[in-house]
Protein backbone atom coordinates (compact mmCIF):
# COMPACT_ATOMS: atom_id res chain seq x y z
CA UNK A 1 0.00 0.00 0.00
CA UNK A 2 1.01 3.44 -0.89
CA UNK A 3 0.96 6.35 1.15
CA UNK A 4 -0.71 9.76 0.47
CA UNK A 5 1.87 11.88 0.37
CA UNK A 6 1.58 16.08 0.41
CA UNK A 7 3.50 18.67 0.40
CA UNK A 8 3.30 22.47 1.39
CA UNK A 9 2.55 24.26 -2.24
CA UNK A 10 3.22 27.80 -3.86
CA UNK A 11 0.89 30.51 -2.43
CA UNK A 12 -1.99 31.74 -5.30
CA UNK A 13 -2.10 35.08 -6.36
CA UNK A 14 -5.25 35.25 -7.85
CA UNK A 15 -8.53 36.31 -6.14
CA UNK A 16 -11.83 34.68 -5.99
CA UNK A 17 -14.02 37.10 -4.58
CA UNK A 18 -17.96 37.55 -5.44
CA UNK A 19 -20.91 38.68 -3.31
CA UNK A 20 -22.37 35.23 -3.13
CA UNK A 21 -19.17 33.89 -2.13
CA UNK A 22 -18.95 37.15 0.91
CA UNK A 23 -22.96 36.48 2.09
CA UNK A 24 -21.96 32.29 2.41
CA UNK A 25 -18.33 33.06 3.99
CA UNK A 26 -19.48 35.68 6.18
CA UNK A 27 -16.53 36.36 9.04
CA UNK A 28 -17.44 36.60 12.46
CA UNK A 29 -14.03 37.57 14.17
CA UNK A 30 -13.68 37.17 18.72
CA UNK A 31 -14.04 39.81 20.55
CA UNK A 32 -13.40 38.36 24.10
CA UNK A 33 -10.14 40.46 24.71
CA UNK A 34 -7.87 38.29 23.81
CA UNK A 35 -5.37 37.15 20.92
CA UNK A 36 -6.42 33.53 21.15
CA UNK A 37 -10.11 32.78 20.70
CA UNK A 38 -12.08 30.62 22.38
CA UNK A 39 -15.75 29.05 22.94
CA UNK A 40 -17.23 32.48 24.02
CA UNK A 41 -16.38 33.48 20.44
CA UNK A 42 -19.07 36.44 19.31
CA UNK A 43 -19.84 37.83 16.20
CA UNK A 44 -19.06 41.48 15.44
CA UNK A 45 -21.93 44.06 15.16
CA UNK A 46 -20.39 45.89 12.10
CA UNK A 47 -22.29 47.29 9.55
CA UNK A 48 -20.98 45.01 6.92
CA UNK A 49 -21.77 41.91 9.01
CA UNK A 50 -25.37 43.19 9.29
CA UNK A 51 -26.09 44.00 6.24
CA UNK A 52 -25.24 40.74 4.53
CA UNK A 53 -27.57 39.29 7.43
CA UNK A 54 -30.20 41.46 6.39
CA UNK A 55 -29.93 40.27 2.48
CA UNK A 56 -30.47 36.34 3.78
CA UNK A 57 -33.71 34.48 2.96
CA UNK A 58 -34.32 34.31 6.99
CA UNK A 59 -33.78 35.62 9.85
CA UNK A 60 -30.08 34.50 11.89
CA UNK A 61 -28.96 35.20 15.25
CA UNK A 62 -25.37 35.02 14.58
CA UNK A 63 -24.64 35.01 18.43
CA UNK A 64 -27.20 32.34 19.12
CA UNK A 65 -25.92 30.80 15.81
CA UNK A 66 -22.34 29.87 17.27
CA UNK A 67 -24.16 27.88 20.38
CA UNK A 68 -26.16 25.99 17.79
CA UNK A 69 -29.33 27.96 18.47
CA UNK A 70 -31.09 24.61 17.87
CA UNK A 71 -34.30 25.82 20.35
CA UNK A 72 -36.01 27.66 18.36
CA UNK A 73 -35.60 24.65 15.09
CA UNK A 74 -37.63 21.77 14.37
CA UNK A 75 -37.93 19.83 11.06
CA UNK A 76 -40.19 22.16 9.40
CA UNK A 77 -37.98 25.60 9.41
CA UNK A 78 -35.02 23.61 9.35
CA UNK A 79 -32.47 24.27 6.36
CA UNK A 80 -32.77 21.22 4.23
CA UNK A 81 -33.08 21.16 0.61
CA UNK A 82 -30.29 21.45 -1.85
CA UNK A 83 -28.88 25.02 -2.30
CA UNK A 84 -30.66 26.16 1.05
CA UNK A 85 -26.70 26.12 2.65
CA UNK A 86 -25.36 28.91 5.04
CA UNK A 87 -22.81 28.07 7.08
CA UNK A 88 -20.59 31.45 8.37
CA UNK A 89 -16.99 31.56 9.11
CA UNK A 90 -16.54 32.40 13.07
CA UNK A 91 -13.38 32.46 13.26
CA UNK A 92 -11.70 31.01 16.51
CA UNK A 93 -14.80 28.80 17.36
CA UNK A 94 -13.28 25.51 16.63
CA UNK A 95 -10.60 25.77 19.31
CA UNK A 96 -8.79 22.80 20.97
CA UNK A 97 -11.69 22.93 23.81
CA UNK A 98 -14.82 22.99 21.48
CA UNK A 99 -12.66 20.22 18.84
CA UNK A 100 -11.86 17.95 22.39
CA UNK A 101 -15.66 18.18 23.28
CA UNK A 102 -17.06 16.51 19.51
CA UNK A 103 -18.68 13.24 19.54
CA UNK A 104 -18.92 10.83 16.53
CA UNK A 105 -22.12 10.98 15.05
CA UNK A 106 -22.48 6.80 15.46
CA UNK A 107 -24.29 5.03 12.27
CA UNK A 108 -24.40 1.88 13.81
CA UNK A 109 -26.77 -0.89 11.85
CA UNK A 110 -28.60 -3.80 13.31
CA UNK A 111 -27.35 -7.63 11.83
CA UNK A 112 -31.17 -8.03 10.74
CA UNK A 113 -31.41 -5.19 8.59
CA UNK A 114 -28.78 -7.13 6.41
CA UNK A 115 -29.97 -10.47 4.14
CA UNK A 116 -26.91 -12.23 2.98
CA UNK A 117 -27.28 -14.01 -0.76
CA UNK A 118 -26.57 -17.56 -0.82
CA UNK A 119 -23.32 -17.99 -3.23
CA UNK A 120 -24.30 -14.86 -5.05
CA UNK A 121 -22.42 -15.16 -8.40
CA UNK A 122 -19.80 -12.28 -8.99
CA UNK A 123 -19.39 -10.60 -12.80
CA UNK A 124 -17.29 -7.82 -14.14
CA UNK A 125 -20.66 -5.48 -14.56
CA UNK A 126 -21.46 -3.37 -11.61
CA UNK A 127 -24.74 -2.91 -12.46
CA UNK A 128 -25.47 -6.59 -12.00
CA UNK A 129 -24.12 -6.35 -8.54
CA UNK A 130 -27.32 -4.41 -7.26
CA UNK A 131 -29.52 -6.45 -5.10
CA UNK A 132 -26.85 -8.67 -4.41
CA UNK A 133 -25.42 -9.11 -0.56
CA UNK A 134 -22.35 -11.41 0.18
CA UNK A 135 -21.30 -12.91 3.42
CA UNK A 136 -20.54 -10.72 6.29
CA UNK A 137 -16.45 -9.86 5.91
CA UNK A 138 -14.65 -11.00 8.44
CA UNK A 139 -12.69 -8.55 11.21
CA UNK A 140 -9.68 -6.56 9.74
CA UNK A 141 -7.83 -4.89 12.80
CA UNK A 142 -7.36 -1.03 12.48
CA UNK A 143 -3.59 0.26 12.38
CA UNK A 144 -1.77 3.58 12.95
CA UNK A 145 -0.87 5.60 9.93
CA UNK A 146 2.15 6.70 9.81
CA UNK A 147 3.40 10.43 11.62
CA UNK A 148 3.60 13.09 10.51
CA UNK A 149 0.67 13.09 8.76
CA UNK A 150 1.98 15.91 6.32
CA UNK A 151 4.11 13.27 5.20
CA UNK A 152 2.16 10.36 5.31
CA UNK A 153 -2.00 11.11 4.71
CA UNK A 154 -1.80 14.78 3.82
CA UNK A 155 -5.75 15.10 2.46
CA UNK A 156 -7.54 13.28 5.08
CA UNK A 157 -8.98 15.18 8.19
CA UNK A 158 -11.65 15.84 10.39
CA UNK A 159 -14.67 17.27 9.89
CA UNK A 160 -16.45 18.91 12.74
CA UNK A 161 -19.97 20.25 13.11
CA UNK A 162 -22.74 21.47 15.00
CA UNK A 163 -25.70 18.87 15.25
CA UNK A 164 -28.77 19.42 17.25
CA UNK A 165 -26.98 16.45 19.96
CA UNK A 166 -23.72 19.01 20.52
CA UNK A 167 -20.69 19.10 18.24
CA UNK A 168 -19.65 16.08 16.18
CA UNK A 169 -16.76 14.86 14.51
CA UNK A 170 -16.25 12.97 11.34
CA UNK A 171 -13.30 12.71 9.01
CA UNK A 172 -12.72 13.84 5.77
CA UNK A 173 -10.41 14.00 2.31
CA UNK A 174 -9.22 16.95 0.25
CA UNK A 175 -10.07 15.50 -3.70
CA UNK A 176 -9.97 16.91 -6.78
CA UNK A 177 -11.64 19.86 -8.60
CA UNK A 178 -12.61 19.10 -12.33
CA UNK A 179 -13.64 23.02 -13.17
CA UNK A 180 -9.67 23.97 -10.80
CA UNK A 181 -6.93 21.65 -11.60
CA UNK A 182 -4.23 21.67 -9.19
CA UNK A 183 -6.19 24.20 -7.17
CA UNK A 184 -9.24 22.54 -5.27
CA UNK A 185 -11.25 23.32 -2.47
CA UNK A 186 -12.90 20.21 -2.15
CA UNK A 187 -13.42 18.11 0.30
CA UNK A 188 -15.16 14.75 0.31
CA UNK A 189 -17.44 13.44 3.67
CA UNK A 190 -20.06 11.52 4.48
CA UNK A 191 -23.65 13.03 3.79
CA UNK A 192 -24.53 12.45 7.42
CA UNK A 193 -21.64 14.57 8.46
CA UNK A 194 -23.26 17.52 7.10
CA UNK A 195 -27.26 16.57 7.08
CA UNK A 196 -29.50 15.13 9.12
CA UNK A 197 -31.40 13.35 6.49
CA UNK A 198 -35.12 12.65 6.93
CA UNK A 199 -35.23 13.86 10.38
CA UNK A 200 -34.00 17.39 9.84
CA UNK A 201 -31.95 19.74 7.42
CA UNK A 202 -28.03 21.16 7.20
CA UNK A 203 -25.67 20.75 10.26
CA UNK A 204 -24.05 24.39 11.11
CA UNK A 205 -20.28 25.77 11.92
CA UNK A 206 -19.18 22.79 9.35
CA UNK A 207 -15.64 23.16 9.23
CA UNK A 208 -12.46 20.53 8.16
CA UNK A 209 -9.17 20.26 9.55
CA UNK A 210 -6.64 18.56 7.30
CA UNK A 211 -3.84 15.91 8.84
CA UNK A 212 -5.04 16.76 12.45
CA UNK A 213 -2.93 15.77 14.92
CA UNK A 214 0.11 16.04 12.60
CA UNK A 215 2.61 14.77 14.83
CA UNK A 216 0.18 11.95 16.70
CA UNK A 217 0.33 13.26 20.36
CA UNK A 218 -1.55 11.17 22.53
CA UNK A 219 -3.17 14.76 23.90
CA UNK A 220 -3.83 16.93 20.79
CA UNK A 221 -5.70 19.18 22.89
CA UNK A 222 -3.07 19.93 24.89
CA UNK A 223 -0.44 20.67 22.16
CA UNK A 224 0.59 23.68 20.24
CA UNK A 225 -2.43 24.33 18.13
CA UNK A 226 -0.33 24.31 14.74
CA UNK A 227 0.56 20.73 15.79
CA UNK A 228 -3.00 19.81 15.98
CA UNK A 229 -4.09 22.08 12.62
CA UNK A 230 -0.87 22.33 10.58
CA UNK A 231 -2.62 23.70 7.77
CA UNK A 232 -5.43 25.36 9.57
CA UNK A 233 -9.63 25.89 9.67
CA UNK A 234 -11.19 25.27 6.27
CA UNK A 235 -14.72 26.47 6.54
CA UNK A 236 -17.43 25.12 4.58
CA UNK A 237 -18.69 27.98 2.34
CA UNK A 238 -21.36 25.27 0.50
CA UNK A 239 -22.27 21.52 1.10
CA UNK A 240 -24.49 19.26 -1.32
CA UNK A 241 -25.66 15.73 -0.98
CA UNK A 242 -27.59 13.42 -2.66
CA UNK A 243 -31.11 13.67 -3.18
CA UNK A 244 -31.27 10.28 -1.99
CA UNK A 245 -29.87 10.31 1.45
CA UNK A 246 -31.80 13.70 2.34
CA UNK A 247 -35.07 12.13 1.30
CA UNK A 248 -34.18 8.99 2.69
CA UNK A 249 -30.82 9.28 5.25
CA UNK A 250 -31.88 8.60 9.38
CA UNK A 251 -29.81 8.84 12.09
CA UNK A 252 -29.65 4.99 13.12
CA UNK A 253 -29.65 2.34 11.03
CA UNK A 254 -29.04 1.87 6.78
CA UNK A 255 -31.92 4.40 5.78
CA UNK A 256 -29.85 6.26 2.89
CA UNK A 257 -26.77 4.94 3.32
CA UNK A 258 -26.34 4.08 -0.23
CA UNK A 259 -26.23 8.01 -1.28
CA UNK A 260 -24.48 8.86 1.98
CA UNK A 261 -21.96 11.03 0.28
CA UNK A 262 -21.11 14.66 -0.18
CA UNK A 263 -19.01 17.54 -0.69
CA UNK A 264 -17.78 20.35 0.75
CA UNK A 265 -16.08 23.50 -0.98
CA UNK A 266 -14.22 25.23 1.65
CA UNK A 267 -11.88 28.61 2.23
CA UNK A 268 -9.41 29.07 4.83
CA UNK A 269 -10.26 31.11 8.57
CA UNK A 270 -7.00 33.17 8.16
CA UNK A 271 -8.00 34.48 4.51
CA UNK A 272 -5.45 32.79 2.66
CA UNK A 273 -5.91 33.00 -0.91
CA UNK A 274 -3.92 29.71 -1.77
CA UNK A 275 -6.09 26.81 -2.22
CA UNK A 276 -6.57 23.76 0.00
CA UNK A 277 -4.64 21.37 -2.71
CA UNK A 278 -1.86 23.64 -2.89
CA UNK A 279 -1.59 23.82 1.17
CA UNK A 280 -1.68 20.52 1.69
CA UNK A 281 0.70 19.53 -1.42
CA UNK A 282 -2.13 16.59 -2.80
CA UNK A 283 -5.85 16.42 -3.68
CA UNK A 284 -7.39 12.36 -4.55
CA UNK A 285 -9.16 12.16 -7.79
CA UNK A 286 -13.07 10.68 -7.15
CA UNK A 287 -13.12 7.12 -9.46
CA UNK A 288 -17.10 7.31 -10.20
CA UNK A 289 -16.39 4.39 -12.81
CA UNK A 290 -14.75 1.70 -10.44
CA UNK A 291 -14.36 -2.00 -11.01
CA UNK A 292 -17.25 -4.12 -10.08
CA UNK A 293 -15.93 -5.87 -6.92
CA UNK A 294 -14.68 -9.24 -8.28
CA UNK A 295 -12.22 -6.20 -9.97
CA UNK A 296 -11.18 -4.18 -7.17
CA UNK A 297 -8.63 -6.01 -5.17
CA UNK A 298 -7.07 -4.02 -1.52
CA UNK A 299 -8.72 -1.01 -0.56
CA UNK A 300 -7.61 0.89 2.04
CA UNK A 301 -10.28 2.64 4.60
CA UNK A 302 -9.09 5.45 6.38
CA UNK A 303 -10.45 7.27 9.26
CA UNK A 304 -10.02 8.88 12.60
CA UNK A 305 -12.17 6.53 14.93
CA UNK A 306 -13.28 8.50 18.18
CA UNK A 307 -15.78 5.56 19.96
CA UNK A 308 -14.42 3.42 22.32
CA UNK A 309 -11.75 1.50 22.11
CA UNK A 310 -10.48 4.78 19.76
CA UNK A 311 -10.69 8.29 21.68
CA UNK A 312 -10.30 10.16 18.41
CA UNK A 313 -6.90 11.48 18.76
CA UNK A 314 -4.95 9.53 15.59
CA UNK A 315 -5.71 8.33 12.29
CA UNK A 316 -5.93 4.55 11.21
CA UNK A 317 -6.43 2.73 8.50
CA UNK A 318 -8.03 -0.33 7.16
CA UNK A 319 -6.87 -2.67 4.11
CA UNK A 320 -9.23 -5.78 2.99
CA UNK A 321 -10.85 -6.80 -0.83
CA UNK A 322 -14.54 -5.70 -0.22
CA UNK A 323 -17.54 -7.67 -1.01
CA UNK A 324 -21.14 -6.27 -1.60
CA UNK A 325 -24.37 -5.21 0.76
CA UNK A 326 -27.20 -4.41 -1.17
CA UNK A 327 -29.78 -1.96 1.53
CA UNK A 328 -32.35 -1.12 -1.81
CA UNK A 329 -31.83 -3.10 -4.87
CA UNK A 330 -33.31 0.33 -6.85
CA UNK A 331 -29.52 2.07 -5.77
CA UNK A 332 -25.82 0.89 -6.73
CA UNK A 333 -24.67 -1.94 -4.31
CA UNK A 334 -22.82 -0.72 -1.12
CA UNK A 335 -19.29 -1.78 -1.00
CA UNK A 336 -18.30 -4.09 2.57
CA UNK A 337 -15.04 -4.65 4.24
CA UNK A 338 -13.62 -5.72 7.31
CA UNK A 339 -12.60 -2.86 9.43
CA UNK A 340 -12.83 -2.23 13.62
CA UNK A 341 -12.49 1.41 12.90
CA UNK A 342 -15.83 2.94 15.10
CA UNK A 343 -17.92 6.20 15.03
CA UNK A 344 -15.83 9.30 13.83
CA UNK A 345 -14.12 7.80 10.97
CA UNK A 346 -17.73 8.14 8.91
CA UNK A 347 -16.87 10.02 5.77
CA UNK A 348 -13.13 8.86 5.74
CA UNK A 349 -12.26 7.95 2.17
CA UNK A 350 -11.83 4.29 1.04
CA UNK A 351 -8.72 4.24 -1.13
CA UNK A 352 -7.56 1.79 -4.37
CA UNK A 353 -4.07 2.17 -6.06
CA UNK A 354 -4.56 1.90 -10.07
CA UNK A 355 -2.18 0.29 -12.20
CA UNK A 356 0.16 3.67 -12.00
CA UNK A 357 -0.01 3.92 -8.37
CA UNK A 358 -2.49 6.82 -8.19
CA UNK A 359 -4.68 6.43 -5.27
CA UNK A 360 -8.47 7.06 -6.23
CA UNK A 361 -11.02 7.48 -4.08
CA UNK A 362 -14.14 5.00 -4.69
CA UNK A 363 -16.32 5.68 -1.60
CA UNK A 364 -16.98 7.13 2.33
CA UNK A 365 -17.15 5.11 5.54
CA UNK A 366 -21.07 5.12 6.37
CA UNK A 367 -22.11 2.46 8.33
CA UNK A 368 -20.75 -0.25 10.61
CA UNK A 369 -22.62 -2.94 13.36
CA UNK A 370 -23.11 -2.32 17.05
CA UNK A 371 -19.25 -4.63 17.58
CA UNK A 372 -17.72 -2.30 14.98
CA UNK A 373 -16.29 -5.64 12.68
CA UNK A 374 -16.99 -4.25 9.61
CA UNK A 375 -17.55 -0.74 7.54
CA UNK A 376 -20.08 -0.48 4.86
CA UNK A 377 -19.74 2.73 1.87
CA UNK A 378 -21.47 3.87 -1.28
CA UNK A 379 -20.20 2.89 -4.79
CA UNK A 380 -19.99 6.45 -6.18
CA UNK A 381 -21.93 6.54 -9.52
CA UNK A 382 -24.00 9.02 -11.62
CA UNK A 383 -25.59 10.83 -8.73
CA UNK A 384 -22.47 11.01 -6.41
CA UNK A 385 -20.76 12.21 -9.74
CA UNK A 386 -23.68 14.89 -10.08
CA UNK A 387 -22.49 16.20 -6.12
CA UNK A 388 -19.32 17.17 -7.18
CA UNK A 389 -20.36 18.66 -10.56
CA UNK A 390 -22.51 20.76 -8.88
CA UNK A 391 -20.15 21.82 -6.13
CA UNK A 392 -17.06 22.51 -8.60
CA UNK A 393 -19.50 24.35 -11.12
CA UNK A 394 -19.44 27.03 -8.35
CA UNK A 395 -22.90 26.69 -7.59
CA UNK A 396 -22.31 28.30 -4.00
CA UNK A 397 -20.33 31.04 -5.23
Amino acid sequence: MSSIRGRFGRRRTTLAATAMAAALALTATACNGDDDASNDAKPSDGTEVQDLLDNLPFDVDLEAWINGGWEDWDTDTWVRDIGEFFNPIIEGLWDSDRMEEAQDPDQAIDDDEIQEDVNPPQNDDPESDRGITDSEPFPVEAEQVAFPYTDNAAPIGKVFFDAPEGSMVCSGTVVKDPNRPGQSNLVATAGHCVHAGTEGGWFRNIAFVPAFNNNGSPDPYSAAYEEMAPYGVYWADYVSTTQYWIDNGTAMGGGGAPGDFAILEVSNENGSEQSLEETVGNAIEIDFGAPAVSGLGDVTLYGFPAADPYDGNLMYNCTDNPSRLSLDDTMPGMYWAGCTMTGGSSGGPWIRWDASNDPKLISVNSIGPMESTWLAGPRLESEAQAVLDHVSSGAGR
